[in-house]
């Protein structure tokens, strides 16, 4: 189990992560999400111990994870763009790992050479970017880490090594009780692979929920009205989260199953009324927008 008490991270002014508490449990899958500048890669860099906090602590297992060796071997970080020597290659950098990380797995290594479609002796630097996010995952998963933190790790991947990577990742996660942890603005493929999702925004945790009940607790429905009623506020008592409106048709975001703010739409006699769940997209710009974040200049 990960444990995130009040941790802060500040470069000069800038806070980057602000108080933050977060418990993840072994064997979750969580994709962290949020704005530019949210925190999401620092809190991942402070995962694998390379920042240390001026505040809070963070707990491996009950163990402190800065600057412990013992923790830190359970863990593998893949930054959004992982680092690798000139002369550095899959076969000479698996010596070194095969040093440094307790748990390596030689029958692993070998496994993922045949699975990922790169030659072990290429210089990593001469390869594409989705080859080197290749190279990085043969390493990584050799490393047979329980806990996986990834930084973008869907970005310059081909679709059909994306296919793998997440088949390979729930094959873990079933089998070894891997825990991972993935920050990513790429949604539609966490919403395929993760259980939780963790919104940040300005250093907090705006929500961290289940996925599936995620998903059930929001509603977009649109209504439309031959004569719009003449009341104060069209949506009062209803747990609105955003309105847009094209003439006598308005689209809205509800949080809440349908039993709880149908009877209220009905009651306004509108001519068509219809309700469906939203995409992790819909939802995180939804609720970006409640907190403050401009959508709609960037839409």
């Amino acid at each position: 189990m990960l444990e995130i008490k009040g941790l802060t991270k500040r470069f000069d002014k800038v806070v980057a992560v602000d108080h933050l508490n977060l418990q993840i449990d072994r064997g979750a899958v969580m994709g962290l999400v949020g704005s530019n500048g949210s925190g999401k890669s620092t809190l991942l860099r402070m995962l694998a111990g390379v920042f240390r906090g001026e505040e809070g602590e963070i707990f491996l297992d009950g163990m402190p994870l800065f600057d412990n060796p013992a923790a830190k071997g359970k863990c593998f970080f893949i930054p959004d763009f992982p680092f690798f020597y000139n002369n550095s290659t899959i076969e000479n950098t698996a010596v070194l790992y095969r040093e440094l990380y307790p748990n390596w797995s030689d029958a692993a290594y070998q496994r993922y050479c045949t699975v990922f479609p790169i030659d072990p002796k290429d210089r990593i630097i001469n390869m594409s970017k989705g080859m080197q996010r290749q190279a990085a995952l043969i390493l990584a998963l050799s490393t047979c880490p329980q806990y996986l933190f990834l930084d973008e790790i869907f970005d310059g991947l081909d679709p059909v090594v994306r296919h793998l990577l997440k088949r390979i990742l729930i094959e873990h996660v079933a089998e070894h009780h891997l825990t991972v942890i993935i920050a990513s603005h790429n949604l539609r493929e966490l919403e395929d692979l993760c259980d939780r999702i963790c919104l940040m925004h300005r250093g907090k945790v705006l929500m961290e929920r289940d996925l599936d009940s995620l998903r059930m607790d929001y509603r977009k429905v649109q209504v439309a009205f031959r004569e719009i009623p003449n009341v104060p506020n069209l949506f009062a008592g209803i747990p609105v989260v955003s309105v847009w409106r094209n003439g006598n048709v308005f689209n809205v975001t509800i949080r809440g199953d349908e039993s709880s703010f149908m009877p209220a739409l009905e009651a306004l006699q509108p001519a068509y009324i219809s309700a469906m769940p939203l995409t992790l997209e819909e939802i995180f710009i939804s609720e970006m927008g409640a907190a403050g974040y401009d959508t709609n200049s960037i839409l």
